[in-house]
């Protein structure tokens, strides 16, 4: 049985950890040989190394990216090319997030979180475009968040470069629409079983509050009309259709996956 991604070749950026790695584990599940990028290398090399143990036939390379740097993404995408001879899926995933009250937020902090989430993802699109325009087909997809549709308290770069993406996301789908390329975005909930907020958030809130970890995650749970986080397998489900051709009708779109959380 064949996947519905067969033998496609897609780049995955924060591919190395987290929900980057579940992704690019999917895409090869479904066919694809994948190439995993990431800043930290280790993840990349491990990621790459689980794909090429668990779905034989399916090729993994492991390449370290900042996806802030114009020359690395553009070496990573001619990679992409000179490997496989073309370039199918962008997967658009790395993103930090920085949070902070408006007026006491560093400039800094601030232009670090707009380089990497949307200063990136436009690098993305740019080098995925120049070699996808020749072929007449690709999908671009980047993974946003809710906060891409709505205002996050005392997360105002986080939303701002969310925002941006979604901006991006239309502005180049009605750019690369008549080339047959379709740019989408994925807007996840609260990822409430995430190393980001096992490892941190609840810690975080949980101190901020005076309240413990567990009152922390039943909070953003009952925020949710369906009463459960967001998982990776739900963000991937939407990912893989939005690659398919099952999606060829589909381009400039923000898809919540929120549980009911966001509906605009």
């Amino acid at each position: 049985m064949t996947g519905k991604l067969q033998d496609k070749i897609a780049i995955v950026t924060g591919g190395g950890q987290g929900l980057g790695q579940a992704l690019c584990q999917r895409l090869a599940a479904e066919g694809c040989h994948v190439i995993v990028t990431d800043v930290n290398e280790a993840g990349v090399q491990e990621t790459a190394a689980m794909i090429e143990r668990d779905y034989p036939g399916q090729r993994a390379i492991g390449l370290k990216l900042d996806v802030t740097d114009e020359a690395q993404m553009a070496a990573v995408v001619d990679r992409a090319v000179s490997e496989f001879g073309r370039l199918d899926i962008m997967v658009a995933n790395a993103g930090i997030v920085l949070a902070g009250e408006v007026e006491e937020f560093a400039l800094e902090r601030w232009q670090t979180v707009i380089n990497v989430n949307l200063v990136g993802y436009f690098l993305a699109v740019k080098h995925a475009a120049r070699v996808m325009k020749p072929q007449k087909s690709g999908a671009i997809i980047q993974i946003n968040s809710k906060s891409g549709k709505k205002g996050s308290f005392k997360n105002s770069a986080y939303a701002a470069s969310k925002f941006g993406g979604i901006g991006l996301t239309q502005s180049a789908a009605l750019e690369l629409a008549e080339f047959g390329v379709r740019v989408n975005a994925i807007c996840p909930g609260n990822l409430l079983d995430s190393p980001l907020w096992v490892n941190s958030l609840y810690k975080q809130y949980a101190k901020r509050w005076n309240i413990t970890e567990e009152e922390v995650r039943q909070k953003y749970m009952n925020e949710v009309p369906m009463k459960r986080g967001c998982t990776y397998e739900d963000v991937a489900n939407v990912m893989v259709f939005l690659a398919s051709g099952q999606a060829g009708y589909m381009t400039g779109q923000a898809i919540n996956v929120t549980g009911g959380q966001e509906m605009r």
